[in-house]
């Protein structure tokens, strides 16, 4: 496994780190919570230090699975969940307001059965709430030590001079990249230059079709979220050119005896160096898989490859 401490933070990670949005229940197919606590496990057993979870995922479901799953562990591991989504009367909205971050603290800790999240994000920006009133606010949650650090996800590089414009210590930052979605490169970029922040890419196997199980008759059931058209991975012209990409990772695992998933992770981990790749996984045979990506490296040769079939992208 490879560690890195994230950026104006004591916390030490796994470059490799959990994601935990199968772990709500929904939206992934079908999900079977043993399978999830023993995928958990394996994690651990591999050397993963670095568990991602928001509220939101399965309205608190993620958080008390990956509470049960780590139990005593729960010391020894990074915590990373999220706030900003709110869900009240069947209506779905984005509130950063330094009331709404208490209440949705709390109700993570809770849920988690812990004293403090290491590292606390904000999900969405709500677009009303200045960000200087949210950093307010983290900072009086670090001081409570109710959380160590604080992050953002889901930013651009246009936000920059707000987040400049505050007083703050961001730790990281997240947003999807992988070899099937690039058009987040140059502001993850400019983003990590421009602030000094730790990457965190998310939907980094596009939703698992850079893992090789799918093919163009793929076809998933109304309870999996990637039947939708706006899953574009999985639809039209763009499974066909993601396809493609899968081609020359399949060519690559053959070369170097890594899975899939694990070269299409591995191409992030040596693209960007010093991030960290967020990975989903509803059974232990996927954190394998996904841990194959580690300690090790792609040649020039590969990476020039896996760059160009993808470019376009960029």
């Amino acid at each position: 496994m490879e560690y890195i401490t994230l950026k104006n933070s004591d916390l030490r990670v796994s470059r490799l780190c959990m994601g935990g949005c199968p772990m709500g229940g929904y939206g992934w197919g079908e999900v079977d919570e043993q399978a999830l606590v023993d995928a958990v496990h394996t994690a651990l057993e591999e050397g993963v230090t670095f568990f991602d979870t928001a509220d939101t995922y399965g309205l608190g479901q993620s958080e008390r699975t990956l509470c049960k799953a780590l139990g005593t562990a729960r010391k020894d591991v990074v915590i990373a969940s999220k706030f900003g989504v709110r869900v009240e009367n069947g209506h779905t909205f984005y509130d950063n307001s330094p009331a709404y971050i208490e209440k949705a603290v709390c109700a993570s800790l809770e849920r988690l059965r812990t004293d403090y999240i290491d590292l606390y994000q904000i999900h969405y920006r709500d677009g009303k709430t200045p960000l200087g009133e949210v950093v307010e606010k983290l900072e009086e949650l670090k001081t409570r030590g109710l959380i160590r650090a604080y992050g953002l996800s889901n930013i651009f590089a246009a936000d920059i001079p707000e987040i400049q414009g505050t007083v703050s210590r961001f730790t990281s930052f997240q947003d999807e990249y992988s070899l099937a979605c690039r058009r987040h490169e140059k502001d993850i970029l400019q983003i990590r230059n421009a602030l000094g922040l730790t990457p965190m890419t998310w939907g980094s196997l596009g939703q698992g079709i850079l893992t090789g199980k799918y093919d163009r008759s793929c076809s998933f059931g109304k309870d999996d979220r990637r039947s939708r058209e706006i899953y574009v991975n999985f639809h039209g012209e763009k499974l066909e050119r993601n396809l493609k990409i899968v081609d020359e990772l399949r060519k690559i695992s053959a070369g170097t005896g890594r899975s899939v998933a694990a070269v299409a992770i591995r191409f992030i981990l040596d693209y960007l160096p010093e991030s960290v790749v967020l990975a989903g996984a509803k059974k232990p045979k996927q954190v394998l898989s996904n841990a194959e990506a580690m300690d090790w490296h792609l040649s020039e040769e590969q990476l020039r490859v896996l760059h160009e079939i993808s470019a376009d992208e960029n």
